[in-house]
């Protein structure tokens, strides 16, 4: 834009970040929220852009519309939400989920509908939407920091938006002609050196600024998925609790899901320390022994993970449930060991659709809870969390001492029966 932001060769993407930050704090364009620096800048003129929704096609066949939480697309979220589209708005920086769906109160008017639209009203007016949520996205809408007429895009360098996208892809809520929008001020508008791009950087369709629209029969290909090699550390998964998940289920289908800070763990593979994580694997297989119970009229299988009881503190029960019925025990052992959660002892009741995690402390037990959060099996999200009953701790050692016992002459299901 003519005397607008104007970017010298060889810089770097945060450099334009800093740049358009900066311009638009100098020119008065910048709106609430501020500063802008940091942040998908709110700008002057935002809800007209975001107005500019509803004269485009893609738009009005939608029926189904994500839509990023950032302010300046408060419009787009309020179009359509009157034109009464499906509104998917991701959870702030994924912690809790991938999706919200909102939904507004039954006869919502439109000041209820603006209430909804906004930051306060996604957290007042929406429902989870999870990995098992069958979410079919027929437009993406982002926020950028900086955007070229060709559709490359720069972000405010966290790479939510980019993630949100791949995750969509290999959920298979969105397609390879799903089209993107973004809305920014014409300042915001520049030239984007295509070496600035990598693989994982999502483009965008349409650019609706205060003053046009630009089409931008983009050819640059879209995310085709989780790139898992370029994903930053297993820091990343523990933030993003259904990436974990995610990755888990696309190991489960063979794809390779190494991240990028495990290359360099492959090399140490054979320390100390590696080796026992991998004698620690191996004690934790599936063919460990099995007994049951009959309790009143509920059947109860219970496996030992862990043939041992650990530590002195008190046994602490992690509830999971929400488990399918075609789900078996083998695929939440399997689950546990891949999420780090392995506990003493599961007690498995799949006809009742839960089973029960004992650990050998209360700060174990919530990790575990953390670890697992988000956790997907069989089409379902698992309900975890703390067993609101504990058991006894004397007891639990009482039932373990049954367990080992069948655990160590390898009894066949069933041969060890508390009396």
């Amino acid at each position: 834009m003519e005397g607008g932001v104007r970017l010298r060769a060889g810089v770097s993407k945060q450099d334009v970040r800093e740049k358009v930050w900066d311009y638009l704090e100098a020119s008065g364009l910048a709106a609430f929220p501020r500063p802008v620096h940091r942040r998908i800048p709110n700008f002057q003129g935002s809800h007209q852009a975001c107005c500019s929704v509803k004269e485009l096609d893609v738009f009005n066949r939608a029926r189904e519309i994500k839509v990023d939480p950032d302010k300046p697309l408060e419009g787009v979220r309020l179009a359509a939400l009157e034109a009464r589209k499906t509104l998917l708005v991701p959870t702030p920086r994924l912690r809790t989920g991938l999706f919200n769906k909102i939904v507004p109160p039954s006869g919502a008017t439109k000041e209820i509908l603006r209430i909804c639209a906004t930051s306060q009203g996604i957290k007042e007016y929406s429902v989870p939407v999870g990995l098992d949520g069958k979410a079919r996205v027929d437009l993406v809408v982002v926020g950028s920091v900086a955007v070229s007429e060709k559709g490359w895009r720069i972000g405010k360098g966290e790479g939510y938006a980019d993630m949100e996208y791949a995750m969509m892809v290999s959920m298979g809520a969105v397609q390879e002609d799903t089209p993107v929008i973004t809305i920014v001020h014409d300042c915001q508008v520049v030239d984007i050196a295509e070496e600035l791009l990598d693989d994982h950087d999502l483009t965008v369709d349409y650019i609706l600024t205060p003053t046009r629209t630009v089409k931008t029969n983009c050819k640059r290909p879209k995310p085709q998925g989780i790139i898992w090699h370029k994903a930053r550390s297993y820091e990343m998964l523990e933030k993003i609790p259904i990436l974990k998940s995610l990755r888990y289920r696309e190991k489960q289908t063979g794809k390779d899901v190494t991240l990028q800070d495990e290359h360099s763990d492959l090399a140490n593979a054979n320390t100390p320390a590696a080796l026992n994580e991998k004698a620690m694997a191996e004690n934790t297989r599936p063919q460990a022994a099995m007994g049951s119970a009959q309790v009143g009229q509920h059947y109860v299988e219970s496996d030992s993970l862990s043939p041992r009881l650990g530590g002195s503190g008190m046994i602490t029960t992690v509830y999971v449930g929400n488990i399918p019925p075609s789900v078996r025990v083998s695929e939440l052992k399997c689950a546990l060991r891949e999420f780090h959660a392995t506990p003493l002892r599961l007690n498995w009741q799949g006809a009742q659709h839960r089973a029960f995690l004992d650990y050998k402390d209360k700060a174990t037990a919530e990790n575990a809870v953390s670890s697992l959060k988000g956790l997907s099996l069989g089409g379902n999200t698992l309900r975890v969390e703390l067993a609101k009953n504990q058991r006894n701790k004397g007891q639990v050692e009482i039932n373990m001492l049954y367990i080992c016992q069948a655990w160590i002459k390898n009894l066949p299901l069933g041969s060890c029966v508390q009396p």
